[in-house]
C-alpha cells in the first residue's frame, strides 16, 4: 500500500512536467496530472475511488484550472439523471418476477444438453445486457448457472466465465448496456437506432464467434455436463428449481419496460417530430418510467431511491466526467489530439486501430468508464481536423466493452460475478486461469470489429 502512495504522486508528477514539455501550459498540465491521479487512486484503491476523485476536482478548483459552473456542466447531469430512472426501473423489475421469469426460461428447456446450455447461457446474457445494465443481468445468470450445475454436480466456473463474456459483449449492443454507451451517445449525437442498425450485428457476429470459441476451449467440461445430465436426468430438476412470480405483476413489469424500451428505441423520431433537442427524450423516458413506477408502488418509493439507486457509483461518474470535462476546457484535449494526428499521419483509418486497441486494452486494466471519460474529450477535439468521427466513436464503444473481456478485473460484471462465485462455493479464480481465456476472446473479439470499422456503413 505505501508503494502504490508514493507511486501516484511520483507518477502525476512526471505526467505534470511531460505535459509542459509537449508544449502545454500550467493548467493544462495540472489537469492531466490530477485526472491522473483520479485513475491511480481507481486501479490501486478501488473500494476507495471517491476519495481520488473529492480531492482532484478539489484541487482543479482551488488552482482555477475550472470554475464550479463548468464542473456543473461537465459532470453530465443528464447522463447521471438517466441511469437513476434505469436503476429506479431495474428495482421495480426485481421485485415484480421479471429476472425469475428470465431464469424460468432456462431451466424450462426440454431435451438439455450441454452445447444447447452453453448457448442459452450465452444468448440470454447477451441479451439482457443490452435491455439493462450489465451488473443486474450478471447477478441473475450467475444464480441460474449455480443452482443448475449444483445439481448436475460440474464445475460452475467455465459457465461463469461464458456468461461474464457474454455480457459484456452484450452490453455494446445497445445504448442501455453500460454506462459508456450512454456516455458516448450523448457526447457523439448517436441514437438508439444507430446503435441498432450498427452496434447490435457486430455484437452479434462477435457473440456466435465467442460461442464457437469457447465451446471449444472448454470441451472437456462440456462432455462431462453431457454424462451428468444423462446419469441424473432434468425434469425433476426443473420442476424444482422453477419459482412463477406473481403473474400480474409480472405482465405490469413487462409492459412498462416494453413501453420504456419502444420510445426509447424510437427517440429519435419523437425529437424531429416534438422539436425536441438531440436525445431528450433519450434522457427522460428512464425518469418518467421510474415516476410512473413510484407512483404505483408509493410505499416501496423511497426504497427504490435508497437502495436500488447506486449513489456511490453514481458520485463518482459525476466527479470522474467533470476532471475529464477539465481537459477539454483547459485545451489540454486539443494538445493531445494534434499530438495523436502526427503519430497516425493523419490517417483515420490509423486512428481507429489506435483508439479501439487502447481502449481495449486500457479498459482490461481500468473500469472502463473511467477510460471512456478520458477519451471521449480526445475525440471531440478532432472535430476541427475535418475527419467523420463516427468510426472512431464505435471504435471507443467496442474497445471499452470488449476490452473488459481480457483480465478478470476488466468490468464491473467480471468482479460481480466472481465474487458471487467465491461467496457461494469458495472458489477464487486466479489470474492466468481467466487471462488466456479472456485474451484469446479479446482479441478474436476486437479483431472482428477492427476489420468491420473499416466497412463504409461505419463511415456513414
Amino acid at each position: 500500500m505505501l508503494k502504490k502512495l508514493i507511486l501516484i504522486p511520483l507518477i502525476s508528477f512526471n505526467l505534470f512536467f511531460w505535459s509542459q514539455s509537449i508544449g502545454m501550459s500550467p493548467h493544462q498540465a495540472l489537469a492531466i496530472a490530477i485526472f491522473s491521479i483520479s485513475i491511480l487512486g481507481t486501479l490501486f484503491f478501488w473500494n476507495v475511488r471517491l476519495t481520488f476523485v473529492f480531492l482532484g476536482t478539489s484541487i482543479l478548483l482551488i488552482t482555477q484550472t475550472i470554475d464550479m459552473d463548468s464542473v456543473v456542466k461537465f459532470s453530465s447531469l443528464e447522463v447521471i439523471l438517466f441511469l437513476i430512472g434505469m436503476m429506479v426501473l431495474v428495482g421495480f423489475l426485481k421485485d415484480c418476477g421479471f429476472f425469475a421469469w428470465i431464469v424460468g426460461l432456462i431451466l424450462r428447456m426440454k431435451n438439455l444438453t450441454a452445447g444447447k446450455f452453453l448457448i442459452l447461457i450465452s444468448v440470454i446474457s447477451a441479451l439482457l445486457s443490452c435491455a439493462v445494465d450489465e451488473v443486474t443481468s450478471i447477478i441473475f445468470i450467475v444464480a441460474a448457472i449455480l443452482e443448475i450445475c449444483d445439481y448436475f454436480e460440474v464445475d460452475p466456473t467455465p459457465f461463469l466465465i461464458i456468461s461474464i463474456m457474454a455480457t459484456n459483449i452484450g452490453s455494446s449492443g445497445t445504448v442501455l448496456g453500460n454506462p459508456i454507451g450512454v456516455l458516448i451517445a450523448t457526447r457523439s449525437g448517436l441514437t438508439f437506432e444507430d446503435f441498432i442498425l450498427k452496434a447490435f450485428p457486430v455484437m452479434l457476429l462477435s457473440l456466435a464467434v465467442t460461442i464457437f470459441v469457447l465451446k471449444f476451449w472448454f470441451r472437456k467440461t462440456l462432455q462431462q455436463f453431457d454424462r451428468q445430465i444423462k446419469a441424473l436426468g432434468a425434469n425433476e430438476m426443473l420442476i424444482k428449481l422453477i419459482s412463477v412470480p406473481p403473474e400480474k405483476e409480472l405482465k405490469i413489469g413487462l409492459l412498462i419496460f416494453s413501453a420504456t424500451l419502444f420510445f426509447i428505441a424510437l427517440h429519435h423520431r419523437f425529437e424531429l417530430l416534438l422539436g425536441l433537442q438531440p436525445n431528450t427524450v433519450l434522457l427522460t423516458l428512464p425518469l418518467l418510467s421510474s415516476s410512473l413506477v413510484m407512483a404505483w408502488k408509493w410505499r416501496k418509493a423511497r426504497e427504490y431511491i435508497e437502495k436500488d439507486v447506486e449513489w456511490w457509483t453514481l458520485l463518482f461518474f459525476m466527479l470522474l466526467f467533470a476532471q475529464a470535462g477539465t481537459l477539454k476546457y483547459t485545451g489540454a484535449t486539443d494538445v493531445l489530439a494534434k499530438n495523436l494526428v502526427g503519430l497516425a499521419g493523419s490517417s483515420l483509418s490509423a486512428l481507429i486501430g489506435i483508439v479501439l486497441w487502447v481502449s481495449a486494452i486500457g479498459s482490461s486494466i481500468l473500469d472502463n468508464v473511467v477510460l471512456v471519460a478520458a477519451f471521449i474529450p480526445v475525440i471531440q477535439s478532432f472535430q476541427g481536423l475535418d475527419m467523420n468521427l463516427q468510426p472512431l466513436w464505435w471504435a471507443l464503444l467496442f474497445g471499452g466493452c470488449f476490452g473488459g473481456n481480457i483480465t478478470l478485473v476488466g468490468s464491473t460484471a467480471n468482479i460481480v460475478a466472481l465474487g458471487i462465485l467465491e461467496k457461494e462455493k469458495n472458489v477464487r479464480m486466479t489470474f492466468f486461469r481467466w487471462f488466456w481465456t479472456g485474451l484469446t476472446v479479446g482479441v478474436i473479439t476486437t479483431l472482428i470489429v477492427w476489420v468491420v470499422l473499416l466497412v463504409s456503413p461505419f463511415h456513414r
